[in-house]
């Protein structure tokens, strides 16, 4: 431990929110002996279970008197998940400090204000309309045309508050199935795959870049991500990073933020139209923990501290395979001792993320040899 590191010993980082995200980031600078407290109301989190050790404040998220606690016993507060109250992280704000800062929070919880921010900074984005009743709908579905995508402004993640819309006939139904909130309509994009990026901004500014990331979904929920992503041309990986340092920059960001894309197209001709922003450590990071000189843990912990951030360097080629209810088969990964598994001490149920195994290796074909065998072991 350095003398810069040893003088944040017994330093407190508050952490809205007590799941697997929380226990990953309590666990990244726990070597560092720093303490985390999460306010979460499941008094059995992931993150305060023998694998989180964390403290806790049982309360619910908008309970005023628990944020106001939370912020006025810890040096900084960060979150989670990007579903917080917008209220509450500006109370935090009022009563103490918090990073990232709300107006990012806010921003990522509307899919209509990123969209609108995307456009400001001049980030492609999907052909897309404003729906706020039913007339509307079928006016963006006669400009975007059908297959589009119905998509609930608010509260949408893993697929969920999406409809996809393959004839202009559905609009009704697909209105009615969304629950008549307000929404975007997004033009079906027949992309060629799915990236992201993830990047950490420093209190000073500095910004560490995670290299591209390739991202498989299978029922909306992400299944495989592998990194660094095969075969992006440099002008591909540039835009990139262009497009997540304009975000930081914008919010005046500190800690970790993610971004997706859908790449169309291929070689140094390629789009990248963005998706959606994440202001929080992604799932599609996780590999960072075995794969990356410093992951995008303890990153996300050294900003929000004002800390120097570590190299985001990849040290190899990694795959990371999310557990989506159920635990591998006992002694199914025996075989694979370089496996890396992840389990959040989560109850098994279906479409729950529950953990995950990382995989790395020093060259691309030791890596497809490496998940080829895992596909066959797991099945």
């Amino acid at each position: 431990m350095s003398d810069a590191d040893s003088a944040l010993e017994n330093k407190t980082i508050g952490i809205i929110g007590g799941g697997q995200l929380a226990q990953m980031l309590a666990s990244s600078v726990r070597h560092l002996r720093i303490k985390c407290t999460v306010l979460d109301p499941n008094p059995n989190c992931c993150a305060t279970n023998k694998l989180g050790q964390c403290d806790q404040i049982v309360a619910h998220y908008d309970d005023e008197q628990a944020l106001i606690k939370l912020a006025q016993s810890c040096d900084v507060v960060t979150y989670e998940f990007e579903n917080v109250p917008g209220q509450g992280a500006a109370l935090i704000a009022s009563h103490g400090s918090i990073h990232p800062n709300p107006t990012a929070l806010s921003t990522s919880q509307d899919r209509l204000s990123e969209r609108a921010m995307f456009k400001e900074l001049n980030i492609p984005v999907p052909p897309f309309a404003q729906v706020d009743s039913l007339n509307q709908l079928s006016q963006g579905l006669e400009k975007l045309g059908a297959p589009s995508i119905l998509k609930a402004r608010t509260l949408g993640y893993d697929g969920k508050g999406q409809v996809l819309i393959s004839d202009p006939a559905m609009a009704a139904k697909a209105w009615e199935t969304l629950g008549k909130v307000p929404a975007i309509l997004d033009s079906f994009i027949e992309f060629d795959r799915e990236l992201s990026i993830i990047a950490t901004r420093a209190l000073n500014g500095h910004i560490e870049f995670y290299p591209l990331s390739e991202n498989i979904h299978r029922g909306g929920i992400l299944r495989l991500t592998k990194a660094p992503a095969r075969q992006v041309h440099e002008t591909v990986a540039s835009k990139a990073r262009d497009s997540i340092q304009k975000i930081l920059e914008h919010f005046d960001y500190v800690g970790t933020l993610a971004v997706e894309f859908f790449q169309v197209g291929q070689g140094a001709q390629a789009t990248l139209l963005a998706n959606e922003i994440a202001p929080r450590v992604h799932n599609s990071g996780h590999w960072t923990i075995e794969g990356a000189r410093t992951s995008q843990f303890q990153n996300h912990m050294r900003a929000v501290l004002g800390m120097e951030l570590g190299s985001a360097e990849p040290t190899g080629h990694s795959a990371m395979i999310n557990l989506i209810g159920n635990e591998p088969r006992p002694g199914s990964l025996g075989a694979m001792p370089k496996a890396h598994i992840h389990l959040y001490g989560k109850e098994p149920r279906p479409g729950r993320k529950i953990g995950h195994i990382t995989l790395n290796a020093k060259t691309q074909h030791e890596l497809d040899a490496m998940l080829e065998r895992f596909t066959r072991i797991i099945g």
